[in-house]
């Protein structure tokens, strides 16, 4: 059975295709009723955990339960999750209702007066055969079935890519809207942090296939600063601490440290005449994923 509040677990997951490990050894679970940011670049694991999350993949090896449960092949698991991604594939002939028709049948909680609405907003035109929709009109397609499945556990990963600024804001405005009314475990696997920031209660960055920050996302905020000024009194201030960035442009520098600031830092900033700036979720996300990948090259390095 499942823990507490956790809905999914996942102990020791790995993937590999031949000589490539797609996700490599990762732990990590995830709480009932919460927006989740799976975070990372392309091609870092984040659409193979979630294929062997919903039972689209095999693991290779590790343990993942659903609701307590082994999702594979596993009706009481997989009515319950719904999993939009952007190359999802439709019959030739079928149309926007034909995909909304069988989703109804499907999911036990869809809201269809949600779909007609969503349907709207999105202005897609139903008529249309699937196959000769824009890419943002397919995007409108996996959204709304997403929204309006109001599945325990939807995974979006990425399907709103196609989807003009206009058009995920309104996703981005209409998840928030009808999560509050109807709770349920968000996972949105995303490139585009900064967009999803307000949205997300909980950040899982996944970098070349392992899990390098899992934390909420207010406790994130807080975690680094960048410090701006002449370059020695940087050098001064910085000294000791873990910097995960730095940028130069004469004596002026820009260095990122994490670590939270305290009262005595920010006096001690202000004497020395240096700014500090904050650091969007972007910023820090970016900046983690290239130190690590810096820190693993050395490592590598001093390996040989």
């Amino acid at each position: 059975m499942t823990t507490g509040t956790h809905v999914i677990e996942v102990k020791g997951l790995t993937k590999r295709y031949r000589d490539v490990v797609a996700v490599d050894d990762v732990s990590f679970t995830i709480e009932k009723d919460t927006i989740y940011g799976l975070l990372g670049r392309n091609g870092a694991g984040k659409t193979t955990v979630m294929s062997i999350l919903t039972a689209q993949n095999f693991a290779t090896s590790g343990d993942v339960r659903v609701f307590g449960m082994q999702p594979y092949e596993n009706a009481k698991v997989l009515s319950r999750m719904c999993f939009v991604r952007e190359s999802q594939k439709y019959p030739d002939d079928a149309k926007p209702g034909h995909a909304f028709g069988a989703a109804r049948l499907f999911f036990p909680n869809w809201d269809q007066e949600l779909a007609d609405r969503l349907v709207e907003d999105f202005q897609l035109p139903m008529n249309r055969r699937i196959k000769k929709l824009s890419r943002g009109q397919l995007s409108a397609v996996g959204v709304i079935i997403g929204l309006a499945a109001r599945a325990e556990i939807t995974f979006f990963d990425e399907p709103y890519l196609g989807l003009d600024a206009v058009a995920r804001q309104i996703f981005y405005d209409r998840l928030l809207e009808d999560y509050t009314e109807h709770p349920r475990t968000v996972i949105l696997s995303s490139h585009l942090i900064d967009e999803v920031a307000n949205l997300i209660e909980r950040v899982l960055v996944i970098d070349r296939g392992r899990i390098v920050m899992d934390e909420a996302t207010d406790a994130v905020r807080d975690r680094a600063a960048n410090i701006v000024g002449d370059a020695s009194a940087v050098d001064a201030f910085v000294q000791g601490r873990q910097v995960i960035h730095r940028e130069s442009l004469g004596n002026v520098a820009s260095v990122t440290v994490l670590g939270a600031l305290t009262l005595a830092d920010r006096e001690r900033l202000a004497v020395a005449g240096l700014d500090v700036a904050p650091v969007s979720l972007q910023q820090l996300i970016v900046r983690t994923t290239q130190h690590a990948a810096e820190q693993s090259a050395l490592d590598e390095g001093a390996l040989r």
